[in-house]
């Protein structure tokens, strides 16, 4: 991971949504129209606009089907929207205009957590800490020079971590974070309820007790019903450090807030030109630019990553845990920012006005601007309203 803290321009609103080979891609989204007051489900292809509504309703309704890639390539039913039309009012946050919102609906959102060795230090020391961030400058380095890399390469659950598992606790130094990072189970826990997540160009945010907060970037796999890893997209599991800091049971408090979560832009389905391998490949990049002039920029490889992705569903579902509906799951970040945004020792932290930019050329950028969970905007469109919705317009 490269952090940089350099003075400059914020990045032009006319940042691409779309991935670089978009032309190539297997791409659906949902589209929001003021006139429907609800969802439409489409396929973005060959520079256009498909719509998919009247054969699937809903996006998980539509991952349920045998051959999703046939589905999406033959689809011909034109939109009413111009893509690029939509893009721009995406950007621009137009909520009186047709533009993108979050791909999933009625998928649960779940969250893999401490699934990177650097992440997981970065546990351990908020945990250490206490959430006061000048005490986490000077853990962090005292705990570099134990743990170091003697982790980094550890398999969860081998015969090796659980040796390293018994110098740490003899060292003092074992936490939750650590047992999860290393051990047997992964951390899986619930993200966000069904249907708040929020889109490109919305705001994520904050809650205002938080005073010492980051952005999460990460790769979020699409999946079914059946356990079947359909797609990738990139998601923002916004991250309040100094609450879940103080005790891991805070972390409903600080993980699952209003807009506290992002999805998006579109879900890239796996293909022939697209597989989970690529996935597993993934450069996933992250720029933060504020209104100070404050520039964040991290970058990080999912190859990194300490548990397979296919491992990470198979822990979140299976027997012993059913998803009629199916699941998003986010599979955790690398990204931990240590550099100092004001004075020396207090680490990194969002300011109002942030605008956060996660990208993957192969999946596209999701951007969305920083507010506080109390000022943004209400979550009222729940099930019971997209039910509601798509049956007066005749789609059920």
């Amino acid at each position: 991971m490269i952090l940089q803290t350099v003075p400059r321009t914020a990045m032009p609103s006319e940042t691409p949504l779309l991935p670089v080979d978009h032309e190539n891609a297997l791409l659906i989204g949902r589209i929001h129209d003021p006139r429907d007051e609800g969802p439409s489900v489409v396929a973005i292809k060959a520079g256009g606009l498909f719509d998919l509504t009247r054969q699937c309703p809903t996006v998980s309704q539509l991952l349920e089907s045998d051959d999703i890639a046939a589905l999406v390539s033959a689809a011909r039913e034109a939109t009413q929207w111009s893509l690029d039309t939509v893009l721009r009012n995406t950007l621009a946050h137009d909520q009186a205009t047709a533009r993108f919102v979050a791909p999933c609906d009625l998928q649960v959102i779940k969250a893999c957590g401490v699934t990177f060795a650097g992440s997981m230090l970065e546990r351990v020391i908020e945990e250490k800490a206490a959430g006061n961030p000048q005490e986490a400058a000077r853990i962090r380095e005292n705990i570099g020079k134990v743990i170091g890399h003697a982790i980094s390469n550890i398999r969860p659950g081998s015969e090796e971590a659980l040796q390293a598992r018994e110098y740490l606790i003899q060292e003092g130094l074992w936490s939750q974070y650590l047992e999860v990072g290393i051990g047997p189970d992964a951390e899986v826990f619930t993200k966000a309820p069904v249907l708040s997540a929020v889109g490109s160009g919305e705001a994520i945010g904050i809650l205002k007790a938080s005073q010492w907060n980051n952005p999460e970037p990460e790769l979020v796999l699409a999946v079914n019903s059946r356990g079947r890893i359909c797609g990738a997209t990139l998601g923002n599991d916004v991250n309040l450090r100094d609450i879940e800091g103080r005790s891991a049971l805070l972390l409903g408090k600080a993980k699952d807030n209003n807009a506290s979560c992002a999805i998006g832009p579109f879900i890239r389905l796996f293909d022939e030109g697209f597989t989970l391998d690529d996935a597993r490949g993934l450069e996933i990049s992250l720029n933060v630019s504020g209104r100070d002039g404050f520039v964040l920029d991290g970058h990080s490889s999912i190859s990194r990553i300490s548990r397979d992705l296919a491992d990470l569903v198979a822990q979140t579902c299976g027997r012993h845990h059913q998803y009629p509906d199916g699941f998003m799951l986010f599979t955790g970040t690398l990204f931990a920012p240590t550099e100092d945004r004001d004075d020396p020792g207090q680490g990194f932290t969002h300011k109002m006005g942030d605008v956060v930019r996660i990208s993957s050329p192969r999946l596209g950028s999701l951007v969305n601007p920083v507010t506080h969970s109390e000022e943004a905007p209400p979550w009222t469109r729940g099930i019971t309203h997209l039910m509601r919705n798509l049956a007066g317009r005749g789609l059920l």
